[in-house]
């Protein structure tokens, strides 16, 4: 007797096992992008608002994320760094976003502040403002691994090509942001060590510095980033930076202030001899201030052990006069802060008391920059940072304090 099966039945059995062969695949995508880019996607889901956007008062939103693994820091290194913004931004599309996102580092023209101090209890601080316009910002808290530091720090997401006047949407935008350990303006590791980048208008018209010998090459945000992940001192951090020919990002040049808990700190500086004619960017050299040798620089940094910076070259007999030194009146006021108390402050309170002496809502400005996007003061000896946005000091809601996970 001859067994009859229905259509219907035939079609069923089709569709089950087109949908089962169809759910496998899925099964195996899945997997396939979990097993690639499961830092990436624990990252961009730990991104989180921290405060929304006043446009009003020039403020950007802040936002605040925890970056899983080691975002490939170990081979950017192992490669040679980089020698230009392109080679970055290739590194940076080829392992992070997977050439999927487009990106780019905006030029810029910032204008900074930073000192260091003792509080009463012995506690060692970097204090810094970042002077720019308005901009979104992102807390960047980095893990520690074998033989790299975890960090803190603070990135400015203009430098992404990310829309200042938009918040942060959309998977694109937060697939982009997985390159913020790549660009950070100041922070703090868990060993102590922190570090900020300032611009130095070398040359008359920021004439990027551009060595060219045979070591490997870094440029200006990655070298900091270094300092967070591999330094356990201001001299290893020296010792970082003297190991790379350093190629200045977004065709201006900066100079480095890097500070420890033990309460040294030093200036680095990439110079010529004056600044009439350091014009040329692969001759100069790098020039370290340290804290405690710095006597040749002038009566009030050789009578303290603190230092403090804005933006121009410290080194003497750079500049024909004071006029041509960018900063010079906030450098002067930090210095007269400073030194009514030989460089120590009750507090973190207080340091923040002088980074807004030094606002930019408030300061007769000499340049284009509008506000202060950011103040911290990072405590060395705890490992955290008092953080304030855009000059809102004191404002309940407004400051906030994290620490380094350690």
């Amino acid at each position: 007797m001859e067994t009859t099966v229905k259509p219907k039945k035939i079609w069923k059995k089709i569709l089950f096992g087109v949908l089962a062969a169809v759910l496998a695949l899925l099964l195996v995508l899945i997997t396939a992008v979990f097993a690639l880019w499961h830092n990436e996607i624990f990252s961009m889901a730990s991104m989180k608002l921290l405060r929304e956007r006043d446009d009003s008062h020039m403020d950007g939103a802040v936002y605040i994320m925890d970056v899983k693994g080691g975002f490939y820091l170990d081979e950017f290194v192992s490669q040679g760094g980089a020698s230009s913004d392109t080679e970055l931004i290739s590194f940076i599309t080829g392992k992070i976003t997977r050439g999927l996102i487009p990106m780019s580092i905006s030029e810029s023209e910032i204008a900074c502040s930073s000192f260091t101090a003792e509080t009463q209890e012995g506690d060692r601080l970097f204090a810094r403002n970042y002077d720019f316009s308005k901009t979104n910002t992102c807390i960047v808290r980095t893990q520690a691994s074998e033989g790299r530091h975890a960090s803190i720090s603070t990135v400015d997401l203009q430098f992404l090509g990310l829309d200042v006047e938009k918040n942060v949407e959309g998977l694109a935008n937060r697939i982009t942001c997985l390159a913020v350990p790549y660009i950070p303006l100041d922070g703090v590791n868990d060993a102590g060590v922190a570090c900020g980048i300032y611009m130095t208008y070398q040359g008359g018209d920021s004439v990027p510095t551009d060595q060219r010998t045979d070591r490997p090459d870094i440029t200006s945000t990655t070298l900091l980033r270094l300092i967070l992940d591999y330094a356990d001192s201001v001299e290893e951090a020296v010792e970082i930076a003297s190991s790379y020919d350093l190629h200045d990002s977004a065709k201006t040049s900066y100079h480095y202030m890097v500070a420890d808990a033990s309460g040294r700190s030093a200036i680095l500086e990439w110079v010529g001899k004056t600044n009439d004619t350091d014009t040329d960017g692969t001759k100069r050299e790098l020039v370290v201030t340290y804290s405690d040798e710095d006597s040749h620089i002038g009566v009030a940094e050789a009578a303290s052990d603190v230092q403090w910076i804005t933006n121009f070259i410290i080194q003497p007999d750079y500049y024909g006069s004071d006029g041509e030194k960018a900063g010079y009146d906030r450098y002067q006021r930090i210095g007269e802060e400073l030194s009514r108390t030989e460089g120590v402050v009750a507090d973190e309170q207080e340091a923040m008391d002088i980074l807004a002496v030094v606002g930019r809502r408030t300061w007769n400005n000499d340049d284009n920059n509008s506000c202060t996007v950011h103040s911290a003061v990072y405590n060395l000896t705890d490992k955290s940072v008092l953080w304030v946005p855009n000059e809102h000091y004191g404002e309940k809601g407004a400051v906030y304090r994290f620490e380094v996970d350690r």
